[in-house]
């Protein structure tokens, strides 16, 4: 069956195609009563107005771009389900697109989105290059989350990822724990700070830092155990590992117990992102909290102010993370 068009609208309704399309508009030219009716023709013919023509008609646009860098991450679901409840709230549309972790699809995906004309582009943690995004920012409103920027017209939403390391740290000293190993989050651009956060903590404390070059993956993080068990005998062994998110400290846990560490007695692990992942009974793993579900908020609040208010100054939201403890971390068995 086809689906109804505006014109079967106007026909069912006996007004005109452009009466329809006032009222499906919201146009306070037209009367109650001519309303009402297009309204109960729409409905019986369970007409939906196209979102795209919509915004093309008017000149404006509610649609709002999500790049996801990867959807396997829990932490990104996290980030768009705010952006979700917050877009109802501002009465934008979300439409979605996964860059799968490469910068090539990324291009395309944004692409993609630019070419419905969005009122606004949110991209999550992308690996675009800059000049990639600056150039998106010349088509519409740019937000980047969990990456920065000094681009006059980008907006940024981040955590502060040296403080969030700090913590890790400071957590795993405070249980008497001196040989702290960080599985790097390779080329995201999150890792960097937090990476600089580990660091200064264990210079802070007197100990030597050791980053293990990984990425924030499970399969990555297995990696990086292993690479560690050829590097280490088991008595010098680390006691405890800062992964670079959930996502990689689950992979580095079960390279562990294949080894036949066991997570916390003989290393402790920490995580980061407070995804729910790390949440569930049988993972307990303690882990940074990043306020994922505010951060997707406040990156439509950032287009919402755009688009309403014509705020052309740039936003640089920064969180602050916080710790969460679990069953993963405690004191050092050996």
């Amino acid at each position: 069956m086809a689906r109804p068009t505006m014109e079967d609208v106007a026909a069912r309704a006996g007004v005109s195609r452009a009466l329809v399309s006032l009222v499906m508009r919201d146009s306070p030219k037209v009367s109650e009563h001519r309303r009402r009716a297009v309204l109960d023709a729409a409905e019986d013919l369970g007409y939906q107005p196209h979102i795209l023509a919509r915004s093309l008609a008017s000149r404006t646009s509610n649609i709002v771009g999500v790049l996801v860098s990867d959807l396997r991450n829990a932490f990104f679901a996290d980030v768009v389900e705010g952006m979700d409840a917050a877009a109802q709230e501002s009465g934008l549309e979300l439409i979605l697109n996964t860059g799968r972790r490469s910068a090539a699809r990324e291009h395309t995906a944004l692409e993609s989105l630019l070419s419905f004309r969005p009122g606004g582009v949110i991209l999550l943690s992308p690996i675009l290059p800059a000049a990639a995004i600056r150039a998106a920012a010349q088509q519409a409103p740019v937000v980047l989350v969990s990456r920065t920027s000094t681009v006059a017209g980008i907006d940024t939403v981040n955590d502060d990822g040296e403080a969030g390391a700090t913590l890790a740290v400071d957590h795993l000293v405070s249980l008497g724990h001196r040989r702290i190993v960080h599985l790097d989050g390779g080329g995201a651009f999150t890792s960097a700070p937090r990476r600089k956060g580990y660091r200064a903590a264990m210079r802070r404390h007197g100990l030597e830092p050791l980053v293990v070059p990984s990425e924030h993956t499970d399969s990555a993080g297995m990696a990086a155990v292993r690479k560690l068990l050829n590097l280490f005998s088991r008595d010098a062994f680390p006691t405890a590992l800062v992964c670079g998110n959930d996502f990689n400290a689950v992979g580095a846990m079960s390279a562990l117990e294949e080894a036949g560490l066991r997570v916390p007695e003989d290393v402790s692990v920490i995580g980061y992102d407070n995804t729910s992942l790390a949440a569930l009974r049988h993972v307990a793993l303690t882990t940074i909290d990043q306020p994922r579900i505010q951060m997707g908020s406040l990156a439509i609040e950032a287009i919402a102010e755009r688009l309403r208010d014509g705020r052309t100054r740039p936003v640089r939201r920064r969180l602050e993370p916080t710790l969460v403890v679990r069953s993963t971390t405690t004191a050092p068995g050996r």
